[in-house]
């Protein structure tokens, strides 16, 4: 069965030159086009996508927006975030809205399609190593807000080993590296990631660093 995909970009020459790459693919498909974040929403609640490759800057309803209204939706639909990545302080932004993660516009074509399988399998796109500069990047230049007393409350449901692992979680490492830093196995440092994801109601590996950076358990570089 192949992926489905809704294309949102306000520039027809991006979508056009997705849609040519993807359609290229044998295992992912295009089956809408947005150029407006209201637009997206709308295809994704008629069409039921597998993922959503979103732009940010849109009219009428920004990709960060959207993002909320997707990931809050009842379908399957996970989001990929298009953009510059080095001049778009929104990122940060979207991926607490719950995108899976980060599309740069000039990265390898083949890349692109990779990133939407990751994300299309259940997967957070970004690697362990993209993670760490990711999340630094942005929680150092643009402060995150105070988490919210839910989120403060949440923290208290894990264990003190668990809360070890949701630091180096957010400090990107992966669950081998994990593994080596707590001297336990791979098999119980992803059990123990697993468990975080579920008591924290964490989509991917990237929120979960996320939310060590809100709750203050990693600390962004000066």
């Amino acid at each position: 069965m192949s992926i489905r995909v809704v294309l949102a970009d306000d520039q027809p020459l991006i979508r056009s030159g997705l849609r040519v790459l993807i359609n290229d693919a044998v295992d992912i498909e295009v089956i809408g086009e947005a150029a407006t974040g209201a637009e997206a929403v709308r295809l994704v609640r008629e069409h039921q996508p597998d993922v959503v490759v979103m732009d940010i800057r849109m009219p009428v309803m920004d990709g960060i927006e959207a993002t909320r209204h997707v990931v809050a939706g009842p379908g399957p639909a996970r989001v990929l975030i298009l953009t510059t990545f080095d001049d778009d302080e929104y990122v940060y932004a979207a991926l607490r809205a719950g995108a899976s993660g980060f599309l740069v516009k000039d990265m390898a074509l083949e890349d692109i399609l990779g990133a939407i399988r990751v994300v299309a399998a259940g997967d957070a796109l970004i690697a362990p190593s993209v993670t760490r500069r990711l999340i630094e990047h942005f929680a150092g230049s643009t402060p995150a807000p105070a988490p919210a007393p839910a989120r403060r409350r949440s923290l208290d449901g894990i264990t003190e080993r668990e809360r070890e692992v949701l630091t180096l979680v957010g400090q990107g490492r992966s669950n081998a590296e994990i593994a080596v830093d707590l001297h336990i196995s791979p098999a119980t440092a992803k059990a123990h990631v697993a468990r975080l994801f579920t008591k924290l109601d964490a989509r991917d590996r990237v929120h979960l660093a996320i939310l060590a950076y809100e709750t203050g358990l990693v600390v962004a570089p000066d």
